[in-house]
């Protein structure tokens, strides 16, 4: 492989612009950088993620999610292309299905909170889901293929998931919300 960034400083987006895959040149501000920039922050706190302690599969998970949000920020940036495949979205549904499975049902509202590791990913969670506002922008502006949109859903939903089976990692639990319903359930289980 070719040494494709010889040079990191370029000093052409010095004028509020940065260049696109297709080398065209577009406005730090536009949507298609906005989604670019969240899929970019979004792969790097799972990096920050997978600096902590977690099963083997869950890590083997978040790596192919890594790689597949590099591909989905490489489609962002070259207007048309594809590079993010619907079997990516399976993979999601795939791990979805598996975690999903060993977790008890929830009754209430949890707070993004327990273990570092499951606090992280709830972080995860929620620049999932920025992006994916993002993405939805973009498509309104600019066709593009369903499969971004729909990988994002999905990952936002499994980065939940993943928090919840972190959070049983060492024994732990979901952290519950003190909701004023589950407050009265509970006095009247009581009396």
């Amino acid at each position: 492989m070719a040494n494709r960034l010889s040079q990191i400083a370029t000093r052409t987006g010095d004028n509020g612009t940065t260049g696109l895959g297709d080398n065209t040149r577009v406005s730090k501000d536009s949507l298609r950088v906005h989604a670019m920039g969240d899929v970019d922050e979004l792969n790097s706190n799972i990096g920050v993620l997978l600096c902590e302690d977690m099963p083997g599969g869950v890590r083997a998970v978040l790596i192919e999610v890594q790689h597949q949000l590099f591909n989905l920020g490489g489609e962002l940036s070259i207007p048309g292309f594809e590079l993010l495949k619907p079997e990516a979205v399976a993979l999601l549904d795939e791990a979805l299905e598996t975690y999903n499975a060993q977790l008890p049902r929830l009754a209430e509202f949890i707070l993004p909170a327990g273990s570092r590791a499951a606090s992280l990913a709830h972080v995860c969670r929620t620049v999932a889901r920025r992006a994916e506002r993002a993405v939805v922008a973009l498509d309104k502006a600019e066709t593009l293929k369903e499969a971004p949109r729909l990988y994002l859903n999905r990952l936002s939903d499994l980065l939940f998931v993943l928090s919840r089976v972190l959070n049983r990692m060492n024994g732990g639990d979901d952290v519950y919300w003190k909701s004023e319903r589950m407050v009265r359930m509970a006095q009247d289980d009581q009396a």
